[in-house]
């Protein structure tokens, strides 16, 4: 067995498997930990997933949307909120366009549907491990679509002391247009003949810079200024 390293190779990536049904949730865990990640947790119901998640510190939680005492997607705002490093991929029987959408919005990285193979499963865990945005085919477009559907809302009113936007280097200005075109930090780093280490500094630097907490609010922000039409 290979071990899967984390993005800076100081040891296996840690995960966390949350499903309300026990046999899912072992065999998703074993499948893992036979890939060589470190399953660090599982849990059972949202409630356990916070306490547990939040012991635990994985990389990557695989998170189901079904859950009792708390839903999915609640756990994931909760958690991801508490830590923005933390990588949620939201592993889910439905497909519906509402579901995908909300997940993506309470801060998932990724959604891939049950119907996966496990090697689909295992690739996406090791991609969403460093910050790419991993989705069953078909539903990428969908989530592209609503961020520039959301980004065609009018900006609330500027204030009169509102400071003003802070400036981003040329390179940073660049991976953001590119991460606004959805690519991923794999492809972003290939185009400008960069590290995927240097691509992720540079998200995490401009995400500093504009105070935002998630990719999510990063493509946002690029569209409401047509850096994906550049």
């Amino acid at each position: 067995m290979t071990e899967v390293t984390d993005v800076v190779g100081q040891g296996p990536i840690k995960v966390m498997v949350v499903d309300d049904h026990p046999m899912w949730r072992d065999a998703v865990a074993r499948d893992l930990d036979a890939s060589g990640f470190a399953v660090v947790a599982t849990a059972g119901d949202g409630e356990q997933a916070v306490r547990r998640a939040r012991a635990a510190a994985p990389d990557v939680l695989v998170l189901d949307l079904n859950l009792p005492a708390k839903p999915g997607v609640q756990v994931c705002k909760e958690l991801v909120g508490g830590n923005p490093a933390l990588r949620v991929l939201v592993l889910s029987a439905s497909g519906e366009h509402a579901d995908v959408l909300e997940a993506v919005k309470s801060g998932a990285t990724g959604y891939l549907l049950k119907s996966a193979s496990t090697e689909e499963l295992i690739d996406a865990v090791r991609r969403t491990a460093v910050g790419d945005p991993v989705f069953t085919p078909g539903l990428a477009g969908l989530v592209l679509g609503e961020y520039r559907r959301l980004a065609s809302e009018p900006a609330p009113a500027a204030g009169a002391d509102e400071p003003k936007a802070p400036q981003l280097t040329d390179r940073e200005t660049e991976v953001l247009r590119l991460v606004a075109k959805g690519l991923s930090y794999k492809q972003i780093a290939e185009r400008l003949v960069i590290s995927h280490r240097t691509v992720q500094n540079h998200v995490q630097n401009t995400l500093g810079k504009l105070q935002l907490h998630n990719r999510v609010e990063l493509v946002r922000y690029a569209i409401e200024r047509g850096l994906d039409e550049a």
